[in-house]
């Protein structure tokens, strides 16, 4: 027997790691499957043999950041027809609210659709030759942001024209089990509030199309023929790193994972625009500030109030464009120290507040009054701060209905 120890046993994972290059990290599978993952595991099935559109935009990648436009362009037996594009354009380029034009795509040659310019869902022409509609857009989980409203309104187009309706399901950003913000009082239906949901309402674009169709919203999506690939690996308790996916961002201000939770929490305040909500500035949605306010005065304010999971800091800038463009802008940068803790939704009224009593800052002028109204899904929210209300009357209307919605959601619920 020989005295010389026997040589190591290098299974094959040892065997990458040592061939791999210096400083190379090896690539893991993220926790979370996309639906475009799954449907790609499941070769394709619920597409094989049909004249496909495509609802997508930048943020329409698999786990490897392959585009879900090349994916299905390249996929045997599915015939991919034109591509339609969202507010922010195919690219997701284009500034917030401005018309998105027509084009073709370069790489593929289809034709792209605007959905955001002359018409907010799908003509009659356009669906010529389509038997099936797909949906692939990150969304960011709240009502205001329009993607949700495009995917809606594409719906009523399919089931009017009895096409069927895919949609490959993304992770909520602000997971799934925050809901914060009444449901939209239709009467202020909107392209920035089209659902009765909360302002945010804790669902994936899969589960919110289920609830779509089950409660018809209208009536004729009842009739849809809707097909959801859900996600493998996703939990209602995660938050977007937790799912291991790279984030594409969304709109050039939502650049950031993280983003989605500033949006929720001054995205409201910001269609004011007379507090900053950072548009303008590189720091989007993180921050409240104005020239008439006083940034340490505004701070103490705010963290005497001792809201869970949120601290404030005060900051001067002048903003490169949008509101109060070279001017500066004193106030805070929100640092949210508990994302889970805290109510994202709520920041933003607080700083109305203060501004409100401790500034004498006129919230509203009527230039856009109106689109504060379309954002929050209600007048009531304006009428009470308009009326001198203090905060407890002003949460106690915006959380009205929250329950009741739960329960109504729960049966669409795929996670």
């Amino acid at each position: 027997m020989s005295s010389h120890p026997s040589p190591p046993v290098l299974t094959l994972t040892c065997l990458i790691a040592l061939l791999a290059p210096a400083g190379c990290a090896i690539a893991e599978r993220p926790a979370v499957q996309l639906g475009i993952d799954v449907l790609i595991e499941r070769d394709f099935d619920v597409l094989r043999g049909r004249h496909v559109g495509l609802i997508t935009n930048a943020t329409g990648v698999a786990g490897d950041l392959r585009a879900t436009v090349d994916i299905l362009h390249e996929a045997r037996d599915v015939q991919l027809v034109a591509l339609f594009a969202p507010e922010h354009g195919i690219r997701g380029a284009a500034y917030a609210g401005d018309k998105v034009e027509d084009a073709r795509d370069p790489g593929t040659g289809l034709p792209v659709y605007s959905l955001y310019g002359k018409t907010r869902a799908p003509t009659p022409e356009m669906l010529t030759n389509i038997d099936t509609l797909v949906f692939d857009i990150q969304d960011i989980g709240s009502r205001s942001y329009t993607y949700i409203s495009t995917m809606a309104a594409a719906m009523e187009a399919a089931a009017e024209h009895d096409i069927a309706f895919v949609v490959l399901d993304r992770p909520n950003p602000l997971g799934g089990n925050r809901m914060e913000g009444r449901p939209l009082d239709m009467e202020y239906q909107s392209f920035v509030g089209y659902l009765p949901i909360p302002y945010v309402h804790g669902l994936t674009v899969g589960e919110l199309a289920r609830m779509i169709v089950g409660e018809g919203w209208p009536p004729t999506c009842r009739k849809l023929r809707l097909t959801v690939v859900p996600m493998r690996g996703w939990r209602r308790d995660m938050n977007f790193d937790d799912t291991g996916l790279h984030w594409v961002p969304t709109s050039p201000h939502v650049p950031r994972s993280d983003s989605a939770l500033f949006y929720a929490a001054t995205g409201i305040m910001g269609e004011l625009r007379i507090i900053s909500e950072g548009v303008g500035y590189p720091l989007p949605f993180e921050v409240a500030a104005a020239p008439m306010l006083d940034a340490q005065r505004l701070a103490d304010a705010l963290n005497a109030r001792r809201l869970r999971g949120v601290q404030f800091r005060p900051v001067h800038y002048k903003p490169y464009y949008a509101s109060y463009k070279g001017e500066l802008c004193n106030g805070v940068q929100i640092h949210l120290t508990d994302p889970e803790q805290a109510d994202l939704t709520t920041i933003q009224f607080h700083v109305m507040q203060i501004a409100r009593d401790n500034f004498d800052v006129e919230l509203f002028n009527g230039k856009r009054d109106a689109m504060f109204d379309k954002v929050c899904g209600t007048s009531r929210m304006r009428e009470l701060f308009q009326a001198g209300a203090s905060i407890d009357k002003i949460f106690g209307c915006w959380n009205k209905g929250l329950d009741e919605f739960a329960q109504q959601a729960r049966p669409y619920l795929l996670y």
